[in-house]
């Protein structure tokens, strides 16, 4: 089984969220490492495990991230790190991926389903072997304690509790 590095300066986890119940917010961490071992041959071998630096956290909005940052929602100083680690890769349909694991943010740990497209390995022109995927899946951010919101007088809410989540990553081959 073939071992891949996050290449962290071609790699990001977006977010997705809704903002004051009619409009997207978007953001991204910019700060992502780990491990992947992973053979297409042999797909449900495979196993990941992805760091993400919680205070990489950016939208282009210094104040929200300020604001993001901050105990009111992933309170980095506590909680510095987002991590995932695999349980189980199923492959369906060719390039297609089902990666469950453990989701780790805000100091609780979920169980969640990546909806994963491996997207295939090519040789740089430096001549390092990489390997690409993309993933999403849909967590409620309550669920992980992440509660701040503020109450709108049409009834709804100021952040939604859907949030989208979408991995885009190339890893090099870690030859050892």
């Amino acid at each position: 089984m073939a071992k891949w590095k996050i290449d962290p300066d071609h790699s990001v986890a977006a977010f997705i969220v809704r903002h004051m119940m009619i409009a997207d917010v978007r953001g991204q961490f910019n700060k992502i490492s780990g491990t992947i071992y992973f053979d297409p041959a042999e797909a449900a071998k495979s196993s990941v495990e992805a760091v993400i630096e919680a205070g990489g956290i950016y939208t282009g909005i210094t104040k929200r991230d300020d604001h993001l940052r901050s105990p009111e929602f992933l309170d980095v100083e506590k909680y510095p790190q987002i991590i995932f680690r695999s349980s189980k890769v199923e492959s369906s349909n060719g390039n297609r991926l089902k990666v469950t694991g453990d989701l780790s943010i805000h100091g609780t740990t979920r169980t969640v389903v990546l909806d994963a497209e491996f997207s295939g390995i090519e040789k740089s022109p430096y001549g390092e072997t990489c390997i690409g995927f993309s993933a999403a899946t849909l967590i409620n951010r309550e669920g992980y304690g992440v509660l701040w919101n503020v109450a709108l007088e049409s009834g709804g809410v100021m952040v939604g509790k859907e949030v989208k989540i979408i991995l885009d990553i190339e890893a090099d081959l870690a030859v050892e």
